[in-house]
Order: structure tokens, then sequence, then C-alpha cells
């Protein structure tokens, strides 16, 4: 038999429980909406491109957008970065990728693409192509673009060299996009010796200190980027 003494006990100590649940569920869905809340106040911005982008050869706090995160946060950016750089990729490749991996939550997308392209002689055309179809689903989609571009060789011969030098130019004009012209300016290519000494040895990719100058020169443009991106929000 249960004595009244331990039947009130028993009800006391149930509704301890209760009242430490509530306030448990409380503090649970408080966290939360913070939580929440401060992911969706921190803009995200996505890096298309290929192992420029992605950081081959580098280790992953020294590839260009670990820097570029490094700067912002630095600088107080509610900004994160993605890093959609794969190595070998060409604007073909940027292209078929380009909706599933530009998601509904991507306030902006900076295009690092056609470097592979360059070196495997594929016609300007088609990569103009590829890029402005890329940009003109961004725009549909609301996005802002920062074009990133660069400069060819005359490996293929000058007429080459012309016509794929004119692709991001090109694309600026007819989009009028946030763009930063040639993705090695920072590295002087006319000072053989200083620029052999910002690449690694395959002479393609840039070491630490290479991505670090060109995220100075970068930056700038970058920054007015972001700003755009914030000031829509």
């Amino acid at each position: 038999m249960i004595s009244n003494n331990m039947c009130g006990r028993s009800i006391k100590t149930s509704i301890f429980l209760i009242l430490s649940l509530v306030l448990n569920l409380l503090t649970f869905s408080l966290t939360s909406n913070v939580t929440f809340s401060q992911v969706n106040n921190v803009a995200k911005v996505a890096i298309l491109g290929d192992s420029l982008t992605q950081g081959f050869g580098l280790l992953p706090s020294d590839n260009l957008v670990s820097q570029l995160q490094d700067r912002i946060l630095d600088n107080n950016y509610p900004v994160e970065l993605l890093n959609l750089g794969v190595s070998g990729d060409t604007t073909a490749g940027g292209l078929a990728r380009f909706e599933w991996s530009i998601s509904s939550e991507v306030s902006g997308v900076i295009l690092i693409l056609g470097g592979n392209d360059l070196l495997r002689g594929i016609s300007p055309d088609l990569s103009y192509e590829n890029l402005k179809n890329m940009i003109t689903i961004a725009k549909k989609n609301g996005v802002p673009v920062l074009l990133v571009g660069m400069t060819a060789s005359t490996n293929f011969g000058s007429t080459f060299k012309k016509e794929f030098d004119q692709i991001y130019s090109r694309l600026q004009t007819e989009f009028d996009l946030f763009y930063y012209a040639n993705f090695f300016a920072a590295l002087d290519q006319d000072n053989i010796p200083l620029f052999l000494s910002l690449m690694q040895n395959d002479g393609i990719h840039p070491n630490k200190d290479g991505v670090k100058k060109i995220v100075d020169d970068f930056y700038p443009t970058f920054q007015e980027f972001l700003d755009h991106i914030l000031s829509r929000s």
C-alpha cells in the first residue's frame, strides 16, 4: 500500500520533471532560433573554378578561397565563401554543374574558369558560350556575378590569343558584370624570374606567396562585389 506522503512526493517529482522538460524545450528553441538567425545573416558566395580555385598543390589553409576568407573575417564581413573549384574543370564542366552547384542559398557567384580551355586549345567561341550560359542562369535567378578573366599565350597562334583574350571583356560589356580582367595580373608575367618564384614547379599554379599577391590585388574588386551583395540583403 502506498502512503499519502509517497504519493505527494511522486506528484512533486512529476511536476519537477515536467517543468524541467518544458524549460529544456524552451532553451533549445531559443538556441535554435539564435543559431538559425546567425546562419541566415551570413551571405554565401560561391567561387566556381578549376584547380586555381580548388588549391592544387597547396595546403587547404593556403588556397585562394581560404586566404580570401581570412581577409574578409579580418574585415568583419558576414560572408561565407564556398570553394567550388574542381581540378581540371573547363567552362563546359562548369556549365554542366552550375545549376546544382549554385543553390538558392547562394547570394553571389565568382567565376574563375577558362584556364583549362586555354591549355587544351578549346575554341574561344565555345568557351564564350559556356561562360555566357552560366552568367545568364545566374542573372535569371537574381544572383550577382564577378567574372575573373584570363589571358592566352601565343602557343596556339596570335589569332587564337586575340579571340580568347576578348572573351571576358566582351562578357563584361554585354552583362555589365563585376570584373577582374586577369587572374595572374599581380604576378608580373613579363618579369620571368619573379613570376617563376611565385609559381609552383609546374609553372601553372601559384604557390602560397603567389596566391597572397593575387589576393592583395584582387581584394578591392572582391570587396566592391561583397558590398553590393550585402547592400541587397
